[in-house]
């Protein structure tokens, strides 16, 4: 995710523009990040009330967050708290918000897109969507979910779960007066929308309601500091690792030394392997555990390749000319 560093962004302070594009008219937009290359973001969306759409799919995963009002999706109600995960290709009902709402959407794979269809892809990962009122029927559970762990008085609710990549998307809350001392950063790339109250972090100052970061990995944070209590929404698109240490002044680089350094302590054959010429490079061995991995359809048309033969079938081929 090529994002640049965003933090610390209040998008109340900034107003929304007329989202006019097939499939969004009738509702507006205000980005809080974005990938310029792939047109991956991230948006605050104020859907005016009346506003309908018929039932369609997008070519990028979506992620919806619902901060208030109620989004009619089919026979659904989407309320306050409502999260949805919508694989790429997976239609999703006839939409209808009479009185107005507002959510967080998140396009992870491209620019916004609308296809107005009734069926789903035929490549679409159906199995992974899910839409559920987070406020309700998930439970809090404590941040010791993440290793290691975060002070006790951080809660987590998790989302949704990517077992290939190990991203996550999650709800997290701290309680009144947490605090935490040390400096972290992560392998990762996050980000964390305040959907009530206001967290303090030496590197950054005050983030209140509505305030937003997109953290790409390895950049300090921290210590923190809660006094009444703070609900965000967050996300990661790997494995949230902390790394914990007590300089501020250190810079990505010389923590992303630190993290190899880790790596080699405690793996230190597999730190070895993944450093010798020939070896974990794009062009390099194949993928020894997932072998078909890159012929995978779905894969290929992520890259960009044509679905049909795979690339055994290729290279055989092609030593046949």
């Amino acid at each position: 995710m090529a994002r640049p560093h965003i933090e610390p962004y209040v998008e109340l302070n900034e107003p929304f523009k007329k989202f006019d594009i097939a499939g969004f008219k009738g509702s507006h937009y205000k980005v809080l990040s974005l990938d310029v290359d792939t047109g991956a973001c991230t948006l605050k969306v104020r859907f005016d009330g009346g506003y309908k759409r018929k039932p369609g799919m997008s070519y990028s995963d979506v992620e919806i967050f619902v901060l208030n009002g109620t989004i009619k999706v089919g026979k659904e109600k989407w309320v306050e708290g409502h999260y949805a995960f919508i694989p790429a290709g997976v239609a999703t009902g006839a939409i209808e918000v009479p009185q107005g709402a507002e959510a967080i959407v998140m396009y992870n794979d491209g620019e916004p897109t609308f296809v107005e269809s009734d069926r789903n892809h035929r490549l679409a990962l159906t199995a992974a969507s899910k839409a559920f009122n987070t406020y309700v029927d998930a439970p809090w559970a404590p941040g010791n979910l993440v290793s290691p762990s975060v002070a006790s008085g951080c809660l987590i609710k998790v989302l949704h779960y990517d077992p290939l990549t190990e991203a996550i998307s999650f709800l997290y809350c701290m309680t009144p007066q947490f605090a935490q001392d040390n400096i972290s950063y992560h392998d990762c790339a996050e980000e964390s929308y305040h959907i009530w109250g206001t967290s303090w972090m030496m590197q950054f100052g005050d983030l209140p309601t509505g305030g937003y970061f997109w953290r790409p990995p390895y950049i300090n944070h921290g210590s923190f500091r809660c006094k009444y209590g703070t609900i965000a929404f967050g996300r990661t698109d790997s494995k949230l690792h902390n790394y914990f240490h007590y300089n501020p002044w250190t810079n990505p680089d010389e923590n992303k030394l630190r993290a190899a350094a880790k790596l080699y302590r405690a793996r230190p054959e597999l730190y070895q392997w993944m450093a010798s010429d020939g070896h974990n490079h794009p062009h390099g061995p194949p993928d020894f555990e997932f072998a078909d991995y890159q012929d995978d359809s779905q894969v290929r048309l992520l890259h960009g390749h044509p679905v049909g033969k795979s690339s055994g079938a290729r290279k055989k081929k092609a030593r046949r000319k």
